[in-house]
């Protein structure tokens, strides 16, 4: 690959993104001893990092393909940013939701043009179904993490980020299914060679600290977290990736998380998902590792139910 490919995914992209803002907050400088630059994807179109790549994958599409429409299995953020990027694009959107997922992000999915298919909550019947429906429309499939065109697409949130920040030296992001952090590590090495990459991943789903440490993917026996976008595993695009790129990965505890996540409700005034504190919690945990550093934090998203706040 070369960096042209995500400066062309940029380019062809802007028209459907939010160019998102970068924040700080004095007080968590003061506290951490470095200086923090929060790039808001929670302000992104949908409310998270997604539309990126969902834009970027489906941009990638023939004309033949595209009025077949796209299809993908997500409960969660990738549905509405799927959802959203298709009816941008005047594309049919086949979104596969598990039948327990929350009534509010199935109407969100519909209210962005998702035509929604509902299965049974698990991977093997998601995957099956929407091989289903794939087979029934023509439609193209579309995995919300390990995908190629949709890590270029989530590279470029990095890639604004370094182009206003040239002198980062630690860029952190949340590890879920994968997508960001692959996306996050190739802009950084293409864009900032000596600019480091750590990935921040609960403890009770640690499923990529622990594949990177033995070589091969592993799963995890719970989802028990309340970073519920980081439960998804590692996939076979994504993962050589993260193996080559990125410098090591941090575990945070769930208490970690919401008391990262209420800092960045007082401090930067911004509504955020738990997945998104997961990497100020790593921070704030290791903070002799980023002391006197210029550190880059992907907010991966704002999607988050305010019924139910942890705090």
């Amino acid at each position: 690959m070369e960096k042209k490919i995500i400066l062309d995914c940029h380019k062809s992209i802007i028209p459907y993104i939010h160019h998102t803002p970068v924040l700080s907050s004095t007080f968590i400088n003061e506290l951490t001893n470095s200086k923090i630059f929060f790039k808001c994807e929670n302000f992104q179109r949908m409310g998270a990092f997604k539309m990126r790549g969902a834009t970027n994958a489906i941009l990638q599409l023939g004309n033949f393909q595209r009025e077949k429409g796209v299809v993908t299995h997500s409960s969660g953020n990738f549905a509405q940013a799927l959802s959203l990027a298709a009816k941008s694009l005047g594309v049919k959107a086949f979104i596969v939701m598990p039948n327990n997922a929350p009534k509010v992000k199935i109407e969100a999915v519909k209210g962005y043009g998702g035509i929604v298919t509902l299965c049974e909550p698990n991977i093997v019947d998601r995957e099956a179904t929407a091989r289903n429906v794939s087979t029934s429309t023509g439609a193209t499939f579309i995995h919300p993490s390990n995908d190629l065109d949709v890590i270029i697409g989530n590279a470029t949130a990095c890639l604004e980020l370094l182009e206003e920040y040239p002198n980062l030296e630690i860029v952190v992001a949340p590890v879920g299914g994968g997508g960001l952090i692959a996306g996050t590590a190739l802009s950084t090495h293409y864009f900032r060679k000596d600019c480091k990459v750590i990935g921040a991943e609960p403890s009770s789903v640690d499923d990529a600290y622990r594949s990177l440490k033995s070589g091969k993917i592993e799963k995890n026996e719970t989802t028990n977290t309340i970073a519920d976008g980081l439960k998804t595993q590692l996939g076979t695009i994504n993962f050589p990736i993260i193996q080559q790129y990125i410098n090591d990965i941090i575990t945070v505890e769930e208490n970690e998380i919401i008391n990262a996540m209420r800092m960045i409700y007082e401090r930067l005034k911004i509504v955020v998902e738990p997945s998104s504190a997961v990497a100020l919690a790593a921070v704030l945990k290791n903070e002799n590792d980023f002391r006197n550093k210029n550190v880059g934090i992907i907010l991966s998203g704002g999607n988050v139910d305010l019924s139910k706040l942890p705090f």
